[in-house]
């Protein structure tokens, strides 16, 4: 895999945990000749990201919705920077121009995301998966949500064929290779 989309927060008030692993991932991503594709923005666990995988020699992607821009946080680390209407548009681009996803801890717009690969996937736009980078459990809940769904059958096939959880730096490297 040589590009990664990876979705993350935008917070800047968040545990210091979730930005050393974003640390530890752009750097690997730099040092193992990957591209990142992320969404752009000069906060939080993407700026994080973007800095450490710059500094460490990959390129960096950013899809920056207008609403973005226009509020002056496009980050100004990226080499390339696709401009989209709107966040609907920005998730078809991370997912057009990666083959694969990491979703790092983040709020609503992470999980936005995390799902819309996933939804697509299942009805066959795509055959990528999402690996949840699950640090200090921080996606358990939602994997015991998306184990309550295939239980109740609310999924039409195994949800696991669409995701992958990976709870430490070395089964995420593992499963981007």
């Amino acid at each position: 895999m040589e590009r990664i989309a990876v979705f993350c927060s935008a917070s800047q008030d968040i545990d210091d945990i979730y930005a050393e692993k974003a640390r530890e991932l752009g750097a690997w991503m730099g040092d193992n000749g990957k591209c990142l594709v992320y969404g752009g923005t000069s906060s939080g666990l993407m700026e994080v990201i973007a800095a450490e995988a710059k500094a460490h020699g990959a390129m960096v992607m950013g899809v920056v919705p207008t609403i973005v821009e226009e509020r002056g946080k496009t980050s100004d680390i990226c080499d390339v920077v696709f401009r989209t209407d709107n966040l609907s548009d920005r998730k078809d681009v991370m997912l057009r121009e990666s083959e694969v996803a990491v979703a790092l801890p983040g709020g609503v717009g992470t999980l936005d995301e995390i799902f819309t690969v996933m939804a697509s996937a299942t009805i066959g736009y795509h055959h990528k998966q999402v690996i949840l980078y699950n640090i200090n459990g921080f996606w358990n809940g939602v994997i015991a949500f998306l184990d309550g769904l295939e239980q109740q059958n609310f999924a039409h096939s195994p949800l696991k064929n669409y995701y992958k959880v990976a709870n430490s730096f070395e089964e995420l490297v593992e499963m981007i290779k």
